[in-house]
């Protein structure tokens, strides 16, 4: 059986943060063979990123593709793994307008979660239908009739028809690699599941003949190597993509926007992509060659006039500031500083994912870049500083609408909150502080509470650290973006004040021993500090200027060994996106390669006596 005839199925695996995605792919890979019996590969292979790799967490879609033999006839399954946080929304929303089936994994302990509603809703909206998968039914917490019949709430919950309510169910380990269709059915293989997804998932949408019309794609996804230049993914819509040929790329508000001629046509095969002489159509492939063309435009022969139409994608939530960094310490570390390459940056970065944007401000040094949450804006500006940027970051705003009365409307999010009993009057009681409104309050098994609460986007800045500190650790926190809704008014903001550095030099031992009964350090002995750089968090409500290089007066009588030697109390250290919303709207976060430091925005104190004035 050659390429061309080999039936095709084109699917998504989606699911909450932590569910076992990636997981089941790799064994996917595996008991088809696209990986080497024996082979190394590994752990998580899709997640190729460093980041991913780091915080366990998917990030960007990615493709691969499979071939099934076990059958009798052997099936070409495509297969993309999806991020499971709805910061990475974007990427969900264009990928599942190129597959035509879903498998929806849900954990048998967990059951359905907020991300779960978040992708299973675009899922239905695009009418597919998804094959449930209860995964983790090994565990020993695993409670599947009850995940089933949440799963099945949720379904109808979100307006599912009566063909996508008649859903497949698979009980599956994902990290034991088997599937069955039966809780106590074999648990061999994962031949259930692919026989699932045959029967199941119909084949592309390709028409009679569609591989003589003029051809037609829409671009999915945009990665940039640096052999090949700007590469797109998409699925072929008609005709027949060579490389050599000439394409045009279509945007549907400008026309034609660019002529490019394909250098390569890849395929997945596996975890690789390969160079193929062709690509038919209802493949998902990438190609190479475009210099301009970019995300959710359609690829196509020169005669074809009319854009494919691409997905709507969901607007952003959250915007921040990113400048030069001005600090006395700016360019020490980093070796891309001017503003003109974080221009560039921003916007190369804005063209590949639609759910960024990207705007110029008034002063020409800064640029506004607005996204969906928090984690997302902090992926981002972890990529540039690995890459070799400093930048200086405001706190986050949230993005607000006008609705048609002239009503300021602010983003909404859903939480949903497990914790143990003890634990859920404090976190009902902080939240409320924070204008939430609880929604649902049930217990979940185990000594646990569920708790859903509607609360404002900007009410859950920084509340992820005062969370696990008022539930010690034990607490699981999931938000997703619900709607835009009337502003709830002012909210109480940081109550502590921060301690700022009054010189420039390196914090002796001596001045921050002094320093610790005024409030909790963030840097240690021998860090470069400057004036207007925040070094620790005040014990009292308002900021204090105080001297960390003030070291010891020596004298005949004060030898230097006289008094016993300092011991400092372990500093604070905040990660990046714990900096960002530590900050106050005076404040800014200095980002390098190497270091993270809070300063003021203005770093002479006369200067901030006088912004504070103004702004009374």
């Amino acid at each position: 059986m050659t390429q061309r005839n080999i039936p095709l199925r084109n699917i998504a695996i989606i699911a909450h943060v932590d569910h076992g995605k990636t997981t089941l792919v790799d064994e996917m890979l595996r008991q088809s063979g696209a990986v080497r019996a024996g082979s190394e590969m590994a752990e998580r292979a899709m997640d190729s990123n460093d980041i991913e790799r780091e915080r366990g967490i998917t990030i960007l879609a990615k493709c691969t593709s499979v071939l099934w033999e076990r059958g009798e006839n052997p099936v070409r399954v495509n297969i993309v793994d999806t991020p499971g946080h709805a910061d990475f929304g974007g990427e969900v929303e264009r990928i599942l307008s190129m597959v035509d089936g879903c498998v929806l994994l849900v954990d048998a302990a967990e059951g359905p979660m907020p991300q779960t509603k978040f992708v299973l809703s675009k899922a239905l909206a695009l009418g597919l239908k998804p094959i449930l998968v209860l995964n983790k039914v090994d565990r020993p917490n695993a409670t599947p009739d009850e995940a089933l019949n949440a799963a099945f709430d949720l379904f109808v919950a979100l307006g599912a028809n009566d063909e996508q309510l008649e859903f497949p169910i698979l009980y599956a380990s994902g990290r034991d690699g088997w599937a069955s269709l039966a809780i106590d059915g074999p648990r061999e293989d994962l031949s259930a599941l692919f026989g699932t997804i045959i029967k199941h998932v119909p084949p592309p949408p390709v028409k009679e003949g569609a591989s003589e019309e003029p051809f037609r794609m829409l671009a999915t996804t945009l990665e940039a190597d640096p052999f090949l230049g700007r590469i797109l993914t998409g699925r072929v819509v008609s005709g027949i993509a060579r490389p050599g040929i000439t394409l045009k790329a279509l945007r549907r508000e400008d026309g034609e926007i660019e002529r490019a001629r394909v250098s390569k046509v890849l395929a997945f095969r596996g975890l690789k992509r390969q160079p193929v002489e062709e690509a038919m159509p209802g493949d998902i492939v990438a190609i190479a060659g475009f210099s301009t063309a970019s995300v959710a435009d359609t690829l196509c022969d020169l005669e074809v006039d009319d854009a494919l139409p691409a997905q709507p994608i969901d607007p952003p939530t959250l915007s921040i500031t990113l400048s030069v960094n001005d600090s006395p310490l700016a360019g020490r570390e980093g070796d891309k500083v001017q503003s003109r390459v974080i221009r560039a940056r921003l916007f190369r970065q804005a063209e590949g994912d639609v759910a960024i944007r990207v705007s110029e401000t008034d002063t020409g040094d800064a640029f506004e870049v607005a996204g969906r949450g928090e984690l997302q804006l902090g992926v981002l500006i972890e990529n540039l500083r690995r890459e070799g940027f400093e930048l200086a970051v405001s706190r986050p705003r949230v993005v607000t609408r006008i609705d048609e009365n002239g009503n300021e409307l602010e983003p909404i999010e859903e939480v949903v909150i497990d914790v143990d009993d003890e634990f859920s009057g404090v976190v009902i009681e902080k939240l409320s502080m924070r204008k939430a409104e609880l929604a649902e309050m049930k217990p979940s098994g185990g000594g646990k509470t569920r708790i859903i609460m509607h609360a404002p986007t900007r009410s859950l800045i920084g509340y992820h650290g005062e969370f696990l500190t008022d539930t010690r650790g034990t607490g699981v926190m999931n938000r997703s973006y619900l709607t835009h809704a009337r502003h709830k008014g002012a909210i109480e903001g940081r109550r502590n004040g921060v301690l700022i550095s009054t010189g420039d030099g390196e914090a002796v031992p001596y001045a921050l021993w002094n320093l610790e009964e005024r409030g909790v350090l963030f840097i240690s002995p021998g860090e470069k500090v400057y004036q207007g750089m925040i070094i620790g968090e005040n014990a009292k409500n308002d900021d204090l200027d105080v001297n960390p290089l003030k070291a010891k007066q020596l004298t005949n009588i004060r030898a230097a060994g006289k008094d016993e030697a300092v011991r400092l109390t372990t500093p604070r250290r905040l990660s990046l996106e714990q900096a960002i919303s530590y900050i106050d709207d005076d404040e800014l976060v200095e980002v390098t390669p190497k270091s993270i430091r809070l300063r003021k925005r203005a770093l002479e104190p006369h200067l901030r006596k006088k912004r504070a004035k103004a702004a009374v």
